[in-house]
């Protein structure tokens, strides 16, 4: 049996004048095994690359993240900044309400809630109704007074602007007729009441009227419910006070409690 013939492969070097010639011979078999760790090399070279590239995107990742927690981070001391100043605001709120006063049953001696009909004109003799100027605050609570007797900008204000909650029992100053009631596009929902001797009341905004034109009222007797109809961005009541028509500064007749 004859010996197995090992292949060889011959490779030629000759220089461009032909005279320097060279011959490799390299058996195929190194060939084949140089050409496999090539080829490993290769794969090992393209495995380590895609390590690479995993890590870099988790470092990115890792990144992104960092950033978000610092966000979310800065976002939690805004909220806590946020709350303490609800806080701020919300004890401001408590105290401007004590301004208001909160005693309505404390003041329900001097009211006079209306009686269960809509309409009782032609009353005052039955109820002693007397003429009498109007010197009392037209509300149960004392409220915080925003604007009074002058002007804003070139327009006259002819009252007070007294802020209240919305629903505050709204009352007579004085012992009257109700001349007007009905809604108007400036005072929403409004009451004229006349007292006698050339004066007369004017009450504004209301969210509900209690009395009818025709009917005599009683001094303090409720006649509304303060609201913010018509022109009006908060909930007020607009008291005015009129003598022979022009209108007067209502704290030279009434006192705030």
């Amino acid at each position: 049996m004859s010996p197995r013939k090992v292949r060889h492969l011959t490779m030629m070097v000759m220089s461009d004048d032909g005279r320097d010639q060279r011959s490799y011979r390299v058996r195929v078999a190194t060939l084949r095994l140089a050409a496999a760790g090539v080829l490993l090399l290769a794969l090992v070279f393209v495995a380590m690359a895609s390590s690479w590239w995993f890590v870099a995107a988790r470092a990115q990742q890792a990144g992104e993240l960092e950033q978000q927690v610092a966000r979310l981070e800065a976002e939690r001391g805004q909220i806590a900044t946020l709350v303490q100043r609800l806080e701020e605001v919300e004890g401001a709120y408590n105290q401007l309400r004590s301004l208001f006063g909160s005693s309505r049953t404390d003041a329900s001696s001097s009211v006079w809630l209306p009686p269960p009909t809509a309409t009782r004109t032609g009353t005052s003799r039955s109820r002693g109704v007397t003429a009498a100027p109007p010197d009392s605050w037209p509300l149960t609570e004392r409220g915080f007074v925003t604007q009074q007797l002058g002007s804003t900008g070139d327009a006259p204000h002819p009252g007070l602007d007294i802020a209240v909650p919305t629903d505050s029992y709204v009352r007579a100053a004085g012992p009257g007729t109700v001349v007007d009631a009905g809604d108007d596009r400036v005072y929403g929902r409004f009451v004229v009441i006349d007292h006698g001797d050339g004066y007369s009341t004017l009450y504004g905004h209301a969210s509900l009227r209690l009395v009818e034109r025709g009917q005599q009222v009683r001094r303090n007797e409720v006649i509304a419910l303060s609201g913010s109809t018509g022109q009006s961005t908060a909930p007020h009541l607009h008291f005015e006070i009129l003598l022979n028509g022009e209108a007067v500064d209502p704290l030279t007749l009434v006192t705030q409690p």
